[in-house]
């Protein structure tokens, strides 16, 4: 169990002493490199998965090729636990886009925490309630919004900040990385950042984006 462990795990704060030592006791991590696939739609969902360093993406691939992707998940966000409140096969592919560190807890620990921690549920709430309001951003970027604005609302998905507090608001992420998480290319991605860069929301470095003005990318476009 690293010393970081709260941070991409924060819900930990809300357990008490003896619920903290179970989950620790049962965290399994693992590490995948980029480009893996670290869960296939159609898996099992025995456990509910978190990000402890690196960077994934939820998807789905059509019988045609075609792919979308839903969700990109840095440091502190976990996924997956729709599918075992339901107990349904996975329903989307998880894939690495840079190396990655994850960890696993099982489903029975999961359920156990759902069966006697009422402040695990109130997290929980607020995770789904978080989670709905960002598929329904996706829907509006996907049907409404040019590139720039599909950029800086894929940017700021990924600092927010109840679903991945791990993230600051610094993030180690190539710009290839960013290209495959808004669906267009690296050139045009590149020129979607030199836009909100120009503005000032962000500061583009070398392999990682520094927000500047978080509320400003959520807006951008509207």
């Amino acid at each position: 169990m690293p010393d970081d462990a709260p941070v991409f795990a924060a819900w930990l704060a809300v357990l008490t002493p003896d619920e903290q030592a179970r989950v620790r006791a049962d965290f399994a991590e693992f590490d995948v490199a980029s480009g893996s696939i670290v869960v296939q739609r159609g898996d099992p969902s025995d456990h509910w998965i978190g990000v402890v360093r690196g960077l994934v993406k939820l998807a789905s691939a059509a019988p045609d090729g075609r792919s979308t992707t839903f969700a990109g998940v840095p440091p502190g966000g976990w996924f997956g636990e729709g599918a075992l409140l339901k107990r349904e096969p996975r329903r989307y592919d998880v894939i690495a886009l840079s190396d990655s560190r994850l960890v696993r807890l099982p489903r029975a620990t999961f359920e156990w925490l759902l069966e006697r921690s009422i402040p695990f549920n109130r997290w929980l709430l607020t995770q789904f309630n978080a989670r709905l309001g960002q598929f329904i951003g996706i829907v509006e970027r996907e049907r409404l919004l040019d590139p720039d604005a599909k950029a800086a609302r894929v940017i700021a998905d990924l600092f927010d900040p109840i679903l991945y507090p791990g993230t600051g608001l610094r993030l180690p992420i190539s710009q290839t990385e960013l290209a495959l998480l808004v669906g267009v290319s690296r050139q045009r991605t590149n020129q979607s950042l030199q836009t909100l860069e120009k503005a000032g929301l962000l500061a583009v470095e070398y392999g990682a984006i520094q927000v500047l003005d978080l509320e400003a990318l959520r807006a951008w476009g509207s």
